[in-house]
């Protein structure tokens, strides 16, 4: 069964932005056992809302008699820093003031959460990660973390993710913030604010994660004679309070941000000089009918990362296909593994020839 536990940084961590968070904890869940030679880890990134426990949103990929059977492999998920299911965030309580955060949490960019992920790592002693995957916001994670540590990662599944948040990712983004501000309670500092704006936020999301043919099919009305209260609203409404239950507009707000700040190219000299310092071996993965990060970002990546593997899943849900998708995206994965073999016994071969 996964493993829950938490991990406790007790020094001060400094930001991007230059803003110190005077430690942290992060909530992870691990699952499997790892071989003698420390070779079988898996490290997985989530997306936006998602939490440490990935055998929840991402269940048909883990478990016995799947691809990461957790007989032959040792998976392990952190909750984001800044989130809301066990690790610091804006619902934590600031050690300095003995009161939460809310407001004040400093702002956070994906380079800040992949550091705090490594010294978990580094705690972890995994000197090696045979794969890291990671979708949408945790693919962008993802990539910015072999970048940063090129010589722990050797292969990188990155899936319905970008190099650089788009400015059409940024305004859908924004829209939901625009929506969190416009909740009277938004300002308040308690753990409820911003709840209704933040229902609201998350239907405008809905629009971005599905298509067109994902409303089409579930939410079409059967007869002829409605006039109000359509389908689609109701699931709008549904999606708004399912989210509220579960989750806080102070993280929603944060992690959207986080998303909004990912561009590999800064400081680096561009994002085409960036990718190229990529040394795990690559498969980018994209949806065909996402409209959140089209598959344009996945084939540009595809074509600036040396080596790499390219596969498209075709799906009615958008973005969300990178979640309900998950027989084609085992076979992806099952068949970059197998070309990897057979590209090394030909090398074998070679040498052996030579």
């Amino acid at each position: 069964m996964p493993v829950q536990q938490i991990f406790h940084y007790q020094q001060e961590f400094q930001l991007e932005s230059e803003a110190t968070l005077p430690g942290f904890q992060l909530a992870y869940t691990t699952y499997g056992t790892l071989n003698p030679q420390r070779s079988n880890v898996v490290w997985v990134c989530h997306a936006l809302t998602g939490s440490s426990d990935f055998t929840d949103w991402w269940c048909d990929l883990f478990g016995e008699g799947k691809l990461y059977d957790p007989r032959e492999w040792f998976v392990v998920c952190a909750n984001s820093l800044g989130g809301c299911y066990g690790s610091t965030g804006p619902l934590s309580v600031n050690p300095k003031t003995l009161q939460p955060y809310f407001h004040t949490f400093p702002q956070l960019t994906n380079r800040d959460i992949v550091r705090a992920f490594d010294l978990l790592r580094q705690e972890l002693e995994l000197e090696r990660v045979h794969t890291l995957l990671g979708g949408s916001l945790g693919g962008q994670q993802a990539l910015e973390w072999v970048l940063q540590k090129p010589e722990v990662f050797e292969r990188l599944v990155h899936v319905a993710s970008n190099a650089r948040h788009s400015p059409w990712g940024i305004a859908f983004n924004e829209s939901q913030r625009m929506a969190i501000r416009q909740d009277p309670t938004w300002n308040a500092s308690t753990a409820e604010a911003g709840k209704e704006g933040l229902k609201t936020a998350r239907a405008i999301a809905m629009l971005s994660y599905r298509h067109y043919n994902t409303y089409d099919e579930a939410q079409q009305e059967p007869g002829h004679s409605i006039t109000d209260n359509f389908r689609a609203a109701s699931y709008q409404v549904y999606q708004g309070e399912k989210l509220a239950q579960r989750f806080n507009a102070y993280t929603y707000w944060l992690l959207s941000k986080a998303m909004d700040s990912h561009n590999v190219g800064r400081d680096r000299g561009g994002v085409e000089r960036a990718l190229a310092q990529v040394k795990a071996r690559s498969l980018f993965v994209g949806v065909d009918t996402d409209l959140l990060f089209p598959v344009e970002e996945q084939y540009f990546l595809h074509a600036q990362v040396s080596g790499s593997s390219f596969h498209l899943l075709r799906s009615n849900y958008g973005h969300d296909g990178f979640l309900v998708e998950v027989d084609q995206l085992t076979e992806a994965i099952r068949q970059f593994y197998q070309n990897e073999k057979v590209t090394e016994e030909e090398l074998n071969y070679e040498k052996q020839e030579r």
